[in-house]
């Protein structure tokens, strides 16, 4: 028996960065986003901590570079992606607090337009 899938949504501007990363790393993401609506967590993503519950966080790897994907699984009926990016920061895994911001952001005004 499978398992009902949600929906993707994307806020535009993840979408357009999203866009922008290499093919394989999409890839890679996609496969992982469609887990993550399929009602499980792929390996590569963790929860996102400081926004609260249903908050995840794609991260990979790629040729020295590292990108990431956020989505929201607790907004509505859909999986959100709220955020996808290039980290620029070479010290650290930790996710940047302008990133973290933006986040946030992107979050609340979803939860506004979606009630």
């Amino acid at each position: 028996m499978t398992r009902p899938t949600r929906p993707i949504s994307w806020v535009s501007a993840a979408r357009k960065a999203f866009a922008e990363f290499p093919n394989e790393v999409q890839a890679i993401c996609l496969a992982a986003l469609t887990v993550a609506a399929e009602g499980s967590k792929a390996d590569i993503a963790k929860p996102l901590m400081g926004l609260g519950s249903g908050i995840f966080e794609i991260a990979r790897p790629w040729r020295g570079d590292a990108y990431r994907v956020v989505y929201a699984v607790q907004i509505g009926a859909d999986l959100w992606v709220v955020h996808a990016f290039k980290k620029k920061a070479t010290r650290g895994i930790k996710t940047p607090a302008h990133e973290i911001n933006l986040v946030r952001d992107r979050l609340a005004r979803l939860k506004e337009i979606l009630r």
